[in-house]
């Protein structure tokens, strides 16, 4: 994996989170958000092995090249 990081969220407290990379040799993305509450887990049901699900702020959306009109994506 060769990630490339794209962007963190301008409003985060810490420059730490939440963060986004893409892969370079898949195009994959990788995400660092917050955990959900019970109450989200509740609604949203129990994660697949090997899976997790996160909150991610939609104002991240922003670093995704397809939204932003990149196209070096793999």
């Amino acid at each position: 994996m060769d990630p490339e990081f794209l962007g963190v969220d301008p409003e985060s407290d810490d420059g730490n989170s939440a963060t986004i990379w893409r892969d370079r040799a898949t195009g994959d993305y990788l995400l660092r958000g917050w955990t959900i509450d019970s109450e989200t887990r509740a609604k949203v049901g129990d994660d697949p092995s090997g899976e997790v699900t996160i909150r991610f702020p939609a104002r991240m959306m922003q670093f995704l090249p397809e939204v932003n009109g990149g196209t070096d994506v793999p």
